[in-house]
């Protein structure tokens, strides 16, 4: 169902994809928006190797939350920082892509776990996200990204 990489040899493990998930702050979730038009957001997340699934957390309407109630077929892009070797101007970079179905959870325990391991992952204490939790919480919405097919490949900008 869904195509292997074109470039193979730049193909990278998927340990590697998933250590990339665990560290990088921020990824981009693409949906397919009004009208046919993809509609792309930049998104902190958080994924738990528990489950193999990632986490997002946001508002309860808008245009994210109106084209998934559509389709609920994503992709979800991260890429690394990158790294340059000694004497060479080109950047390398690892991304990932992931491929899925995203829903709203819906239990209120759930929603509390994830979007607090979530906060964990950019707070600097937990008190901190406990704090944020009890204020946002009749407003805040936690998507769920089960994985279906991930890819990851580190290209060379020269």
């Amino acid at each position: 169902m869904f195509r292997q990489m074109r470039r193979f040899k730049q193909q990278v493990s998927q340990e590697k994809c998933i250590e990339i998930l665990k560290s990088e702050p921020r990824g981009v979730l693409a949906v397919l928006g009004d009208d046919g038009y993809p509609y792309t957001i930049p998104l902190d997340f958080f994924y738990d190797e528990k489950d193999g699934k990632i986490y997002f957390h946001g508002a309860k309407e808008g245009h994210k939350i109106d084209a998934i109630e559509k389709c609920d077929k994503v992709t979800f892009c991260v890429m690394d920082k990158g790294f340059k070797k000694d004497d060479d101007w080109a950047l390398n970079i690892t991304s990932v892509v992931v491929f899925g179905r995203i829903k709203k959870v819906t239990d209120e325990s759930k929603t509390k776990e994830k979007v607090c391991k979530l906060g964990l992952k950019y707070h600097p204490t937990a008190e901190a996200v406990e704090h944020e939790w009890e204020n946002a919480k009749t407003r805040v919405l936690c998507l769920e990204l089960d994985i279906e097919h991930m890819t990851g490949k580190l290209v060379n900008e020269k």
